[in-house]
């Protein structure tokens, strides 16, 4: 097969492609449609079976292996050979992509493989994390940083990413909080449909893009008690108002693929749940694409006890709509079986298979099943000096700001001695976070400036920069302590930079104390006492809980994890180059005892008068009701005033909208972006609504003194909402509207009545 390496050549190319490629005259090429119904007229059951096949390659892996990936490994090899494996995953580089794509293209209908990767948030230059990208709210960095990614992957043979994480997550507790955008659906859908776009581009055959993966389907963020992999329990209408919204805009937004989740839901596991892919995904919302499992969760029926063995478990998730087996063994080993003795019907394989080969062809890889595997432009793209512009300016928007009183931000430096201390002052790829792709040509620690190199390379002259590590992020070791507090007395300021270990976030990493790991709060504590100016910066991959820092520290800045250019943004917002606009995308408890906690909760029959219940009201006896920081918090170098709220009428009816605007005026003494939050409230009606929903958010940039008008349009749509029969409704009654810097911090009321 040596003659495919290079391969250019259509006349080569067709001898070698099975006749369905080419098929027709030259005046009218057959459509997609008509080559997929030729090529599968063609295959075997076995061959069939191959293309619902996914196996990882040699590549960094994530989840258990079901036999040894590399494509030199005979068993592999064979399966390849012989067109029983139609998918890859974790084989990232042309050289590797090339290597197998030839040894696939031997199979005797010569078939291309599709390859797919976790690309989350970046592939060779490193976006923050999910959950930080969704704290910039800002829609259309989050689809550029999707774009540049699939750009890069892309250039390196990928055609497919498990991307983006559009889960739900009320409870912090849950270590893959950090993939997703948060609590709120509403956000939620729109970063959904941001990142989907991002990553697909201009379409299947875009070679700058990949398909996007719309995951877990569904409710996989509902975990109980935030323990990965564990059940989920809800009704159907909290299913379909809070947890399905996302995963129907990223439908809409055209995603290529979905893929199942690890949990059951209310008793069915999700890989094998056909209420979830047969009639929601592939019947209502008309689904046109690849269902995959995720990594070995078809197998996994098994243990949950919803499937006898590994034949029943291949059965139920095929007649389920489960498209894709992803290492699990199952299709590979039973579903020719299961076809012959008629317990699975041929035309479920034949739909799953043709949904395989659209994609297949509709990308292009029929007519060169080499075209995304280019050396030279992996190179130059791989290599583009505007991708860590780019990453830099998110990064910068990601950064929120939660305490400065009194004000030590930004930082006035010159010609005095700042401390740097922390066991993430020097944090390198570290800032990466979970999920970020490992390349095993990029040399990681040169490649990420960590927040004290980055900071001690714009200090000017005359300022001395100190730095002691002080502890571990996690174990009880305080050694540290003496050389910190040493470092520290020689300051004028002290910045401290705690927070989790990278490997604390991610799959598989629930915790249930959500406390700062090890020391770190005790060496706060010890700093903090020598009475100097004092600003934690704290880097997780989900909401901590550190009480005392929050009431004794002045300055506090959640950097999250933000990917390679974490340290220059994270200085950019200390000496003020950037005033911090970052915006809490999830709620932030006061106490573990709290979660879980979330913005749009529904109002109860005793609601409590304040922060804090009284008696006989909803409420802890030892705890406030209300959250460390609010969804939609976020603090700024100037401050904001809204006045004027005007709606242009006070009834809606038909297809009108309700036009609500007020002004907003920068009064403080340096520019700044305002995240206007627009939230509803319905006061009445069939099923109680949540106190309050966002519904549309505004980022104006004021210069100081700058005043401007933001309008928000107010429709059915915005109005509607999930009845008792699982129906998106509207019903008269008076709306509520609420305009304010957070769910919390609300500046501008007005009301008008929905008319029938």
């Amino acid at each position: 097969m040596q003659q495919f390496r290079g391969l250019r050549s259509t006349l080569l190319l067709a001898a070698l492609l099975p006749p369905c490629a080419f098929a027709g005259s030259p005046s009218a090429a057959p459509t997609v449609e008509e080559r997929v119904e030729k090529l599968l007229a063609q295959m075997t059951i076995e061959e069939k079976v191959g293309q619902l096949t996914q196996y990882s390659g040699s590549g960094a892996v994530t989840g258990p292996v079901s036999f040894e990936g590399d494509v030199r490994h005979s068993n592999h090899r064979e399966l390849l050979e012989s067109g029983r494996i139609g998918s890859m995953l974790n084989v990232t580089g042309t050289n590797a992509t090339r290597q197998y794509q030839e040894v696939a293209l031997r199979s005797r209908l010569h078939i291309p493989l599709l390859f797919g990767q976790d690309v989350i948030h970046g592939y060779k230059m490193i976006f923050p994390i999910p959950l930080a990208e969704a704290a910039s709210w800002d829609l259309e960095g989050i689809e550029r940083s999707a774009r540049i990614a699939a750009t890069e992957a892309a250039a390196g043979g990928v055609h497919w990413t498990f991307a983006p994480m559009v889960d739900i997550a009320r409870d912090p507790r849950w270590g893959r909080v950090m993939e997703g955008a948060g609590e709120d659906p509403w956000l939620g859908s729109r970063i959904a449909e941001a990142r989907v776009r991002g990553f697909q581009g201009k379409g299947p055959g875009d070679l700058t893009a990949v398909m996007a993966t719309a995951k877990h389907f569904a409710a996989y963020g509902a975990a109980i008690g935030g323990r990965e992999y564990n059940s989920v329990d809800m009704s159907l209408r909290t299913l379909w108002e809070i947890y399905l919204p996302p995963f129907e805009a990223a439908a809409r937004a055209g995603a290529d693929s979905f893929m199942n989740s690890f949990n059951d839901l209310n008793g069915i596991p999700a890989t094998g749940n056909a209420y979830l892919l047969n009639d929601i995904l592939k019947g209502r919302w008309g689904f046109t694409g690849i269902v995959v499992s995720d990594w070995g969760s078809i197998g996994e029926m098994v243990p949950h006890g919803y499937a006898r063995d590994l034949e029943q478990a291949a059965q139920e998730a095929i007649t389920a709509g489960n498209d894709m087996d992803m290492e699990s063994d199952a299709y590979r080993n039973h579903l020719a079986g299961l076809v012959a003795q008629g317990k699975v019907p041929l035309a479920r394989v034949d739909d799953a298979v043709r949904r395989v080969l659209r994609k297949k062809f509709e990308l292009g890889l029929f007519d060169d099943p080499y075209r995304f595997i280019d050396p030279e432009r992996e190179r130059a793209v791989l290599n583009d000096p505007s991708h860590r512009k780019a990453a830099r300016e998110m990064a910068d928007r990601s950064i929120v700001l939660l305490r400065n009183s009194p004000r030590v931000l930004p930082l006035d430096v010159k010609g005095r001695t700042v401390a740097f201390i922390g066991p993430l002052a020097k944090a390198g790829k570290e800032n990466h976070g979970g999920w970020a792709v490992s390349l095993p040509d990029v040399d990681y620690e040169r490649f990420v400036t960590t927040p004290f190199d980055a900071l001690r390379a714009r200090l000017p002259q005359g300022t001395r920069l100190l730095y002691a590590r002080g502890c571990s992020v996690q174990g009880e070791d305080r050694s540290g302590f003496a050389e910190a507090l040493d470092v520290a007395r020689q300051a004028d300021v002290i910045l401290v930079s705690v927070g989790e270990d990278w490997t604390m976030s991610g799959e598989a990493r629930a915790r249930a104390h959500l406390g700062l790991p090890g020391v770190q709060e005790d060496l706060v504590k010890e700093l903090h006492a020598l009475g100097k100016p004092m600003v934690v910066l704290i880097g997780a991959g989900r909401p901590l809980i550190f009480p005392w820092i929050s009431e004794n520290v002045p300055a506090i800045l959640y950097t999250w994890w933000l990917g390679t250019e974490a340290g220059d943004a994270i200085t950019d917002v200390l000496l003020g180059d950037v005033n911090p606009s970052g915006r809490l995308p999830i709620t932030f408890p006061r106490s573990m005892g709290q979660i879980p906690l979330y913005y749009n909760h529904l109002n109860t029959g005793r609601p409590a008068p304040g922060d804090a219940a009284k008696e006989y009201t909803t409420g802890y006896i030892d705890e406030k009701n209300v959250p460390r920081y609010a969804f939609g918090f976020g603090l700024g170098y100037t401050t904001f005033e809204y006045s004027g709220l005007r709606l242009d009428r006070k009834e809606l009816r038909g297809d009108g909208k309700v036009r609500a605007s007020l002004e907003v005026a920068n009064t403080g003494g340096v520019a700044g972006d305002e995240v206007v939050q627009l939230y509803l409230h319905q006061k009445v009606a069939s099923v109680v609504r949540p106190v309050k929903e966002l519904k549309g958010f505004r980022r104006v940039h004021l210069a100081p003194g700058e005043r401007r008008r933001v309008e928000f349009e107010i429709g059915r749509e915005e109005l509607s909402f999930i009845d008792m029969a699982l129906h998106r409704v509207t019903e008269p009654g008076d709306i509520e509207v609420l305009i304010g810097a957070s769910s919390e911090d609300i500046r501008q009321r007005a009301e008008f009545s929905l008319l029938d």
